[in-house]
């Protein structure tokens, strides 16, 4: 089956300009067709599953042309991607009736996905940058929606922040062109290969670490991250968790270093020890948090930190020679890990928005016995948060296990304690939540709260069933086989992944 490649970008990207020609009357229709086509992406990305393609735009060949590469990685991020914007999208059929503008929304919505579906897939590194710059600045625009004070005081932090992380990898792109002569992932892979790197290419190495690991809101490149998903609607909290960290920042992290310049030792530690940081810094800040959504916000920080950590065993392991199974279990854990977060971290924020909307509060103190009163949202947070918490059988105890020992089999012991340590902190902290939001007493003041209704619950359903089944990914050998073994396979097969692109 010929997947057509632009449809993931042409068709989120179009929809994006004819919406905020809808007036006030036309709300539902626009509303209508945003989930359509976030469903049609959904089931695109589904086809797309196991269906390795290349898409050369206008024609051109390269390295004179741009094209569009669909493999086992930009398959697993187009299909997390996909999936938590449906739901997403639903949820706000009905949530995003309490702001003005709607039309406006959906558009940037819509501009956000079309930009991160472009990062995934773009063949070349400027074109990742352009496609990065779309997705972020409907970003930007999508945290201060509310217009209040907090949410345009969160939007200009993340705006200034990240254009910082945007002129680091736009730099980086300059400096990989000067030294290497092309742009295209393909040459650059084949360039560095033969040539080695040299003081411009870690300089561009160095800008890219920086700019990426801001945006997949590493430790200690986090600041903006626990403003800024707080404040944003819920949906596009979920987005912003979800899927546009990793897109923006752990998946072209990976790309750049697996795929163009080669892993090494140096780089492998550096990313274990970014990850770790970021595990261990952004569990212990969660517990300590009464906001809701503030909470999930640095639980976020933390569980990157274990998608990083995966993929920086994966390279360190790799740079030594180790055995290559022990790398590519630990590769498999990372990226695992990353399915499972997009999706049960988009669902926490579902449900937080879904307690916001009812009670009119993030303050976990303020709140108490909605168990009752909201069993649909209490249970789509059970699930979340045990799968969060690593608790067995959902799909986080599945990827930590799948960390742990690859760290045991490596001989880091010490790692293996990490993991199982912030996996301890993280169950701590969603008990809390579980404590203080939908047990106890019901306060005087939330006597009326009911279950949200329509498409808020028809999203935050869908979204646990699938958060419940996520661990048939690596249970199931044929869909292990299918989903997670090429995106790995893509990483550890490194350079060689991008230069077989190359024209004969």
């Amino acid at each position: 089956m010929n997947i057509p490649l632009p449809m993931f970008v042409v068709v989120p990207l179009v929809a994006a300009f004819v919406l905020p020609a809808f007036g006030r009357r036309l709300k539902p229709l626009a509303t209508l067709i945003a989930n359509l086509v976030t469903l049609f992406l959904l089931v695109l990305a589904v086809a797309s599953v196991g269906t390795p393609a290349v898409y050369e735009v206008g024609g051109w060949s390269i390295p004179l042309g741009i094209n569009m590469v669909l493999d086992g990685l930009s398959s697993l991020l187009l299909l997390a991607i996909s999936v938590v914007s449906a739901a997403a999208m639903l949820f706000s059929a009905r949530y995003m009736e309490q702001y003005t503008a709607k039309p406006k929304y959906l558009s940037l919505f819509l501009l956000m996905v079309a930009g991160m579906n472009g990062v995934v897939l773009s063949g070349d590194i400027f074109n990742l940058y352009v496609f990065l710059e779309i997705a972020s600045i409907a970003s930007y625009a999508l945290v201060g929606f509310g217009c209040e004070h907090e949410e345009l005081e969160a939007s200009f932090k993340y705006m200034v922040l990240g254009s910082i992380a945007s002129a680091f990898i736009l730099f980086g792109v300059a400096l990989v062109y000067a030294n290497t002569g092309s742009l295209n992932m393909a040459y650059i892979a084949d360039a560095i290969g033969r040539m080695g790197t040299n003081v411009g290419l870690t300089l561009a190495l160095s800008l890219f670490i920086a700019g990426f690991g801001l945006k997949a809101a590493l430790v200690p490149f986090h600041a903006w991250l626990p403003d800024a998903h707080p404040s944003a609607p819920a949906p596009i909290s979920a987005m912003l968790s979800g899927v546009l960290i990793k897109a923006l920042g752990v998946y072209a992290l990976a790309r750049l270093i697996f795929n163009l310049f080669g892993v090494s030792v140096a780089l492998g530690w550096l990313l274990v020890g970014l990850g770790l940081a970021s595990m261990i810094a952004g569990g212990l800040l969660a517990i300590g948090q009464w906001d809701f959504k503030r909470l999930l916000a640095y639980s976020s920080i933390s569980q990157i930190g274990y998608v990083i950590l995966g993929l920086g065993l994966g390279a360190l392991l790799m740079a030594q020679n180790a055995n290559p199974a022990w790398a590519a279990l630990a590769i498999l854990g990372g990226l695992f890990h990353l399915a499972n977060h997009a999706v049960y971290k988009s669902l926490l924020f579902l449900t937080s928005g879904s307690v916001e909307l009812a009670t009119g509060t993030r303050e976990m103190r303020k709140m108490g016995g909605l168990g009752d009163r909201m069993p649909v949202t209490r249970a789509a947070c059970a699930v979340a948060s045990a799968s969060i918490a690593g608790v067995p059988p959902f799909p986080g105890f599945w990827s930590k296990l799948i960390l742990v020992i690859a760290a045991v089999q490596a001989g880091f012991y010490w790692i293996a304690v990490a993991i199982v340590a912030v996996a301890v902190c993280t169950l701590i902290m969603y008990l809390k939540v579980h404590r203080y939001v939908f047990l106890g007493e019901l306060p005087p003041d939330l006597q009326t709260v009911r279950e949200n209704k329509g498409s808020i619950l028809f999203a935050m359903a869908g979204l646990t069933c699938v958060c419940a089944l996520m661990g048939l990914l690596v249970l199931v050998p044929s869909l292990r086989s299918s989903v997670l073994d090429p995106a790995v396979s893509v990483l550890t097969d490194g350079v060689q992944s991008s230069t077989h692109l190359m024209s004969p």
